[in-house]
């Protein structure tokens, strides 16, 4: 699956005008009632359905009439998001009618799907993709949205009560423990917390995500960029100045920018010195998730290059 992190469209996506637009509750507010999961945002409606990604993350569908891969893709996004039950709210956008809004998403190329967590821009995906990964970085959205605070459920139907508060299955404890350190800033407490949840449970996904996306919250907390990557120019067979920008890379959406990097480190060091980035690389990619066609290729290479 797609990693998304809130950091990882910072700079791409400017939607401060529509921000400021009066929203019709404020944060914290009871989970509000729509009727229907899937909405046709415009220019003048995206406000409200900004303030909705304080409760659900909001996914939004680019697209135009004109568009063939949009009519591949959106179909599938409908359907994941009604198959979640008020998890996600689907905001369709015409560029065509609505070009303050793609002005604002910056959609060069559409079809373009973009989701919002309290407001914060994630990428999903751009062009047309099969099922199985938007199945999948549907449920890396909701992992993403719970440690961000955004667990809410959309009630349904034209006779919603915006003023029902809505049950909302409890964190498992460890969980809970590990999303309040994240709270706080205390990423060593919330990797604490999910290696315990893993010692129960070597299965539990949520965890293994969690997990792999706190690490590298901790890892690249108090980076800066241009000195990592002069560290990293200064120092090219230098492990750990190769792992700083790589993770910054990664936080930052270049994917592929950080596989690369790693590998070419890989292939230039030692047989024997290998193992550490071999190990960063496996971790990576299971944060990216194993059906996305970058982890693919970077695998592919890794192969080539063990064998």
């Amino acid at each position: 699956m797609s990693e998304i992190s809130p950091a990882a469209l910072r700079g791409a996506v400017d939607l401060s005008s529509l921000r400021n637009r009066p929203a019709p509750a404020p944060a914290g507010a009871p989970a509000p009632g729509v009727v229907d999961l899937v909405v046709d945002a415009t220019d003048e409606t995206f406000g409200q359905i900004l303030e909705l990604s304080r409760t659900v993350p909001v996914v939004v569908d680019l697209w135009a009439e004109w568009c063939g891969p949009c009519k591949q893709l959106s179909p599938i996004i409908e359907k994941v998001t009604r198959e979640l039950g008020g998890r996600v709210l689907l905001a369709k956008v015409d560029v065509d009618a609505n070009p303050q809004l793609a002005q604002s998403f910056r959609a060069q190329s559409i079809p373009m799907v973009v989701a919002l967590i309290a407001g914060q821009p994630v990428p999903m995906f751009t062009g047309a993709v099969p099922e199985e990964q938007v199945r999948e970085v549907f449920a890396q959205l909701l992992q993403v949205a719970a440690q961000n605070g955004v667990t809410g459920t959309l009630s349904v139907g034209g006779d919603a009560d915006p003023e029902a508060p809505v049950e909302e299955p409890p964190l498992p404890p460890l969980h809970a423990e590990a999303f309040a350190a994240i709270e706080t800033g205390d990423y060593a407490a919330a990797i604490r917390a999910y290696e315990k949840a893993l010692a129960e449970n070597p299965r539990d996904e949520d965890a293994i995500a969690g997990l792999g996306q706190v690490r590298l919250l901790d890892r690249v907390q108090g980076l800066d960029l241009q000195e990592a990557r002069a560290a990293a120019a200064q120092a090219p067979l230098d492990v750990q100045a190769q792992f700083a920008v790589a993770d910054l890379d990664l936080a930052g959406g270049h994917v592929d920018d950080a596989f690369g990097r790693l590998l070419d480190l890989f292939a230039q060091l030692p047989s024997d010195e290998r193992a550490p980035v071999r190990e960063r690389l496996v971790e990576l990619f299971g944060l990216i998730g194993a059906a996305d066609p970058r982890v693919v290729s970077a695998r592919n290479r890794l192969s080539s290059l063990l064998f």
